[in-house]
């Protein structure tokens, strides 16, 4: 595929973890980058692992429930490279818990990170990829609530789920600015909180995989890569699931 030379990307959630591994991917291939997170500090640290010299990515703190703070980053970002190619949409929480425990604060807070947080960036980040008339968007969904469940996070997959359907009414309003919106499904990642689980849960996540091994957050940015590329312009509302085979088996 042809390199992201001169490409900008924004990656929300980008301080660690899948993100991070995003940026990376995206980097590598040649596209200047913000990082952004909540974390502003994180957001920073990450960006100068990308890019030791500073030059080819940035930390950026943002909180995606704020629409004040995306409308900054995208001036920011516009500001300092002059234009925004790719938007990768991947600042999520995951807690679990419980259904019967499950309160309308902590939905509430769920879905304005996972769900609002994710269309406001794209709802951002539209204006200047419509005046190019080029744009690549890139939701971070899940296998969770897209294809399967998991007990302790209904509102999570009902998270993941609701940014599918968002993903292709706004796709079909953008088409005709070159601007293609998709998905990209993670099914067991390894990201930094995975040594917390314990080792009984760590096997029985193995166990799911049919390929027997975890996935990297770097899996998930070259998947994002892919649909971000120049040659996936005939790609829009689609998802594509990075999962090692998970939701394959008819039983266990």
């Amino acid at each position: 595929m042809e390199r992201l030379d001169g490409q900008v990307a924004i990656v929300t959630g980008g301080a660690r973890g899948i993100g991070a591994g995003i940026a990376a991917v995206l980097h590598a291939e040649g596209a200047r980058v913000a990082l952004a997170d909540v974390d502003g500090a994180a957001a920073d640290a990450a960006a100068a692992e990308v890019d030791p010299s500073g030059a080819g990515a940035i930390g950026i703190r943002v909180d995606v429930t704020v629409l004040a703070d995306l409308k900054a980053l995208v001036a920011s970002v516009l500001d300092r490279w002059g234009r925004i190619d790719i938007l990768a949409a991947n600042a999520g929480i995951y807690p679990h818990i419980p259904f019967a425990e499950l309160s309308p604060r902590a939905f509430d807070e769920l879905m304005a990170i996972n769900v609002s947080g994710a269309v406001f960036a794209t709802q951002a980040c539209i204006e200047p990829m419509r005046a190019r008339g080029y744009g690549r968007i890139v939701l971070t969904s899940s296998i969770t609530g897209s294809v399967v469940g998991q007990p302790g996070y209904a509102h999570y997959g009902a998270s993941k789920a609701a940014m599918l359907g968002f993903m292709r009414s706004a796709a079909l309003e953008v088409a005709d600015a070159g601007i293609t919106v998709n998905a990209v499904l993670p099914g067991n990642i390894r990201t930094p909180g995975f040594g917390d689980l314990g080792e009984e849960h760590q096997r029985g996540m193995l166990a799911a995989i049919p390929l027997g091994i975890l996935g990297e957050p770097e899996d998930v940015g070259w998947a994002v890569r892919f649909l971000a590329s120049p040659e996936a312009r005939y790609i829009t509302g689609q998802t594509l699931i990075i999962d090692g085979g998970q939701v394959l088996p008819e039983s266990a």
